[in-house]
């Protein structure tokens, strides 16, 4: 992944591929490594795939907020000199991609979200890890996935690291807050970009009945499913992930001219 990341001024970003471009947002305590699966396939599918550092720590508490990192994502689109694109989110950056298509639906021809919060008001630190407390904050990790030993002692320690970390620790809950301010629930039904839902079946943070509520309020939605599957299908099952989004892709997906 390394040799395919790129700063431009204030932006550092991932870029592999050519084509049909899709932007992949990650989760609050998600790195541009958990879609190395998804980046490394499709960029050899005849797209051109853009992972964004979001600034999820760096911008100021005023603007740590969800509506903020929409306008954000929609000014590098436009510094990347792009008219419209696919957008994939996981968790908070599936908030981030349906409020962004909310705002400027015309840059948003297609939109995929995996484990999103949006909906239900506990996906974002019902009992956020306590400062500290490591077997806690392993254990939390761990809940992410239906496999725990997917949360590697080197992922546990980054998510460790943060949440003793005092300025991330406010901006996290923060961005707790605001995810349940901006709470989709409203715009849902007057969305209609084709959109691709991918959904964990033993997903605990974010369970498969906001998945459904997703696939019922979104008018132009998909739901697919992976069994054995907790909130980051794209770590835990990277080729049925990729194998269900290009089906998508394929078969269903059709821009909105």
């Amino acid at each position: 992944m390394e040799q395919h990341y790129k700063k431009e001024g204030k932006y550092s970003y991932f870029e592999d591929g050519e084509g049909t471009p899709i932007i992949i947002l990650h989760g609050l305590m998600g790195g541009l490594s958990n879609f190395d699966g998804v980046a490394n396939y499709f960029a050899n599918k005849g797209y051109k795939i853009i992972i964004p550092d979001l600034p999820i720590y760096t911008q100021s508490l005023l603007r740590t907020n969800v509506k903020a990192f929409a306008k954000y994502v929609k000014d590098f689109i436009t510094f990347k000199g792009l008219d419209s694109v696919i957008l994939l989110g996981n968790s908070l950056g599936g908030h981030i991609a349906l409020y962004h298509t909310k705002m400027y639906p015309e840059k948003v021809a297609g939109l995929v979200i995996t484990g999103s919060s949006g909906l239900y008001e506990s996906a974002m630190g019902d009992s956020y890890p306590k400062r500290g407390d490591y077997e806690y904050i392993k254990k939390k990790a761990e809940d992410v996935f239906y496999d725990p030993k997917v949360a590697t002692p080197e992922l546990v320690e980054e998510v460790y690291a943060t949440v003793n970390d005092r300025m991330k620790l406010i901006k996290t809950l923060t961005i707790a807050k605001s995810a349940i301010r901006h709470n989709m629930a409203k715009d849902l039904p007057k969305m209609n970009v084709p959109t691709c839902i991918i959904w964990g079946r033993n997903d605990k943070v974010t369970p498969p009945e906001v998945a459904n509520e997703f696939n019922r309020l979104l008018p132009n939605s998909t739901l697919y499913w992976i069994d054995k599957c907790g909130h980051a299908a794209m770590m835990e099952h990277p080729e049925e992930f990729n194998s269900v989004l290009e089906d998508w892709l394929t078969n269903v997906y059709q821009p909105i001219s």
